[in-house]
């Protein structure tokens, strides 16, 4: 049966992925480039994570912009405004080298790459199936993190800002792939869409900004740790060759978590297996804040890697079950950019506090067991919800 859906199309479903790949570039690569800006830029620990923060902080800002804009603005507009704005910030990049000029220009570089990233995460989630899709994109996401790992430290600066700018780029010839419009509902969908999902269940019209919420404190987490990992190790003595064999081959980790990530939700449900996927997580960064060793790093990060991805597969999947119209699909890039503005932030207010990476890491530990709290919460009003019926929690 041929579905009415445009973006059901496989060549949709391509491009998008290909642009999620390309608009979390920066947050897939950050440990990588947070290093260059030391020693290539000269900045100081603090100094990026202010600008990581403000990067990433841009991607929330363009993502929420997207999100109010995407239904009354041709997609293939968006599209090329955002890539427009990345692209002008990453190449004014390569003439401004002081601190506060790449903050400004980082800011709006991530402006641009929210923007262009939303519009292709709603997209995924404008599909029949965006479960799957999302999937995909996760799958997707370990081979872009392993490529990034091993080719951006072979880079200068200006190369790694080059590299964003032509892979930016290449999504031109392709614009046609997007779809410029969802299709307007008939009456009778959009009868359907005003009684579901939160038809009788006074609860779950606030469940999936929880659900963002919750994206956003893991995300203070990830973007924190992986921020400041290869520093961390760096100022432990971890040889560089080592700490960079690691980060590559962590990456795959990725794509066993995507997989046993599927395959425990279709047998316990959403809700379990991220629990106990947060507490986990929790002790893997904590370790880190009592000393970091050859093994403590690699235990860490490939358990880093794969724990990410499980949370990732079940945040997604979360929103989407308790949203049934998407209508948050294109807020996910944001929350994550909110968690990822404050993460490298308070990381860097800790060291300028010369607390060290002890609380660094501690914090880190605290953000995702605050995380597993408000999954807590979630998850109990959707047991208590006319939902429950629907949604394999």
């Amino acid at each position: 049966m041929t579905s009415n859906n445009p973006f059901d199309q496989t060549r949709t479903l391509l491009v998008s992925l290909y642009m999620t790949l390309v608009g979390y570039g920066v947050l897939v690569g950050i440990p990588v480039i947070s290093t260059a800006w030391v020693t290539l830029l000269g900045f100081s620990e603090v100094e990026v994570g202010r600008v990581a923060g403000a990067d990433l902080g841009g991607l929330s800002a363009g993502a929420v912009l997207a999100a109010i804009l995407i239904a009354q603005m041709n997609r293939r507009v968006l599209i090329v405004l955002g890539l427009t704005i990345a692209v002008a910030a990453n190449l004014l990049c390569l003439y401004f080298v002081d601190y506060s000029t790449v903050l400004w220009l980082r800011l709006l570089a991530g402006l641009g790459s929210g923007i262009y990233t939303a519009t292709a995460v709603a997209a995924l989630g404008a599909r029949s199936n965006p479960a799957l899709a999302y999937n995909l994109m996760l799958f997707a996401f370990a081979f872009s993190q392993a490529l990034e790992m091993q080719v951006l430290p072979l880079l200068s600066m200006n190369g790694i800002y080059l590299t964003f700018v032509i892979c930016f780029l290449v999504t031109l010839p392709f614009l046609g792939w997007m779809p410029t419009r969802a299709n307007a509902p008939s009456e009778k969908s959009v009868e359907d869409k005003n009684a579901a999902p939160f038809q009788n269940t006074p609860v779950a019209a606030y469940l999936p900004w929880l659900g963002l919420a919750a994206i956003v404190v893991t995300y203070v987490n990830i973007g924190a740790y992986w921020t400041y990992i290869e520093l961390a190790a760096l100022a432990a003595e971890i040889t560089p060759e080592w700490i960079n064999q690691v980060l590559v081959w962590a990456s795959f980790c990725s794509i066993v978590g995507c997989l046993f990530a599927t395959l425990l939700s279709d047998r316990f449900g959403l809700g379990r297996p991220l629990m106990i996927t947060l507490i986990m997580m929790s002790l893997i960064v904590g370790m880190l804040a009592f000393g970091i060793t050859d093994t403590k790093l690699l235990v860490s990060v490939f358990t880093f890697n794969l724990l990410w991805i499980f949370i990732d597969v079940y945040q997604m999947s979360t929103v989407a079950s308790v949203d049934r119209s998407g209508r948050f699909a294109a807020l996910m890039p944001g929350a994550q950019g909110l968690g990822q503005i404050i993460g490298p932030n308070l990381a860097a207010s800790l060291l300028g506090a010369e607390l060290g990476y002890f609380a660094v890491f501690l914090m880190c530990s605290l953000a995702a067991v605050l995380g597993m709290l408000i999954y807590g919460v979630l998850y109990f009003a959707l047991s208590r919800s006319e939902q429950q019926a629907t949604i394999k929690i």
